[in-house]
């Protein structure tokens, strides 16, 4: 079984945010937990609020157990664009692309051997 979050609409591209899902894809909650805390990436802290409220959704709407999850999927896709100007020589205006991202963190239990 497996239970997870999403985090829609953030503001930092996604291009960034895959760097930090690479670190942690596949790993057990608590290390990818503590590799999310000391990695020194703005994207880090979105996706540790993403994994508690993963880990949450997990022991209360699935009754799994905490100790036993890891992460089994992490994404980041492309959300809408926020286009604006910034105002350049001769009267010409720059486009400026402000990227938003959509990040899913899915969690399953390990199967016991």
């Amino acid at each position: 079984m497996e239970a997870r979050a999403q985090v829609k609409y953030a503001r930092i591209s996604p291009r960034k945010v895959k760097i930090v899902c690479d670190l942690i894809r596949g790993k057990d909650v608590k290390t990818a937990r503590a590799i999310l805390l000391n990695t020194p990436k703005a994207a880090s802290e979105i996706m540790v609020k993403a994994l508690k409220s993963a880990v949450s959704n997990a022991e209360n709407n699935m009754g799994l157990d905490p100790a036993n999850l890891y992460v089994s999927e992490t994404y980041a896709n492309p959300g809408p664009i926020l286009k604006r100007m910034q105002p350049v020589s001769k009267g010409r205006g720059y486009r400026i692309n402000k990227r938003t991202s959509h990040i899913t963190i899915v969690v399953k239990e390990r199967e016991e051997a």
